[in-house]
């Protein structure tokens, strides 16, 4: 069976440390400094894209630095556990110091994930922010303590995040929807619609395939939080763009002399108000956007939690 000890690792991290200060002084540049803002805990399958998953570690680093312990299920197989580590580095443009991170990555069986936790801890930056992101649903109802848990329940069912918890939660699947927020928001700053805005009866949220996803949930209760008055329906649609499905094709809101219409084409966004239809920009978001934005956000979302409660009454209705 294989061990790891977090002295161990700590103790390489050192080294690397040592000798990556020693190369920059032979190379007679600036030397290096080291970057931390947080310890970034990924929760990740052996089967995922590991190119994909650094790149996007990578992209975030400069904006966000942070500890990087990324943690890889190999599935059943002996009880092992085993590390690498390793660092991440760039230089700003104009300058010659680089910026580093640290970066390790531990790879367990199954039956060793018991063995994570008291290897874990003692690598965490003390005094810092723990944020973990649950790339595997295996993991989100087995999370260690942490400031902060970065979910996608666009691969689980939503009931899986109800109920209380000690850390904060953040929701890729509502974090796609910040664009159809702000746009429906932008057509309500309008005198004459928002005039209209309490005559709006129904509004009617178009996800592909044949359930309602996470996001058309948050969609539907976030509007209903909005307009107690309204009837939130859901309706499945035929996705016809090039790219990626999203979660999300389109939202309508009608009343009384009132007719809003958000759908997605591709890569556009059309917005329909009493039959003048204008087109913007709205490209499909990448994991780095997404996590981009959730790491932003140290603190509890006051919106999004409610809009979680209200997505899950609408979605188990049974349940309330």
């Amino acid at each position: 069976m294989g061990t790891v000890a977090p002295e161990k690792i700590l103790r390489e991290l050192a080294d690397l440390w040592l000798s990556v200060g020693k190369r920059g002084q032979n190379d007679d540049a600036s030397g290096v400094l080291r970057a931390c803002t947080m310890t970034l805990v990924v929760l990740t399958e052996a089967g995922d894209e590991s190119g994909t998953l650094g790149e996007t570690i990578a992209a975030l680093m400069p904006e966000h630095p942070a500890r990087t312990i990324i943690i890889r299920l190999t599935g059943a197989g002996e009880r092992t556990l085993a590390e690498r580590v390793y660092q991440q580095c760039w230089m700003p443009f104009g300058q010659r110091r680089q910026i580093c991170c640290e970066q390790i990555e531990i790879t367990a069986s199954d039956d060793a994930v018991a063995d994570l936790p008291p290897v874990v801890l003692p690598l965490v930056v003390a005094d810092l922010p723990v944020i973990v992101w649950c790339r595997s649903p295996r993991f989100v109802d087995h999370l260690e303590v942490a400031h902060k848990v970065i979910v996608d329940s666009a691969a689980f069912p939503l009931n899986r995040l109800a109920g209380t918890r000690d850390y904060i939660l953040g929701d890729l699947a509502w974090t796609r929807l910040t664009r159809w927020r702000q746009m429906l928001a932008q057509i309500f700053e309008n005198r004459e619609n928002l005039a209209a805005l309490d005559r709006v009866a129904t509004v009617t949220i178009q996800h592909p395939g044949g359930s309602p996803t996470s996001s058309a949930f948050y969609l539907g209760a976030w509007v209903k939080d909005c307009l107690p008055q309204v009837e939130v329906k859901f309706v499945p649609g035929t996705w016809t763009g090039k790219a990626e499905a999203p979660l999300v094709i389109g939202i309508v809101l009608e009343g009384e002399g009132i007719s809003v219409e958000l759908a997605r084409w591709e890569d556009r966004m059309v917005t329909t108000i009493n039959g003048l239809a204008q087109c913007v920009n709205l490209p499909l978001v990448t994991e780095y956007n997404l996590m981009r934005e959730e790491l932003a956000i140290v603190r509890h979302d006051p919106v999004f939690e409610k809009t979680l409660a209200s997505a899950l009454r609408l979605a188990y209705p049974k349940d309330k």
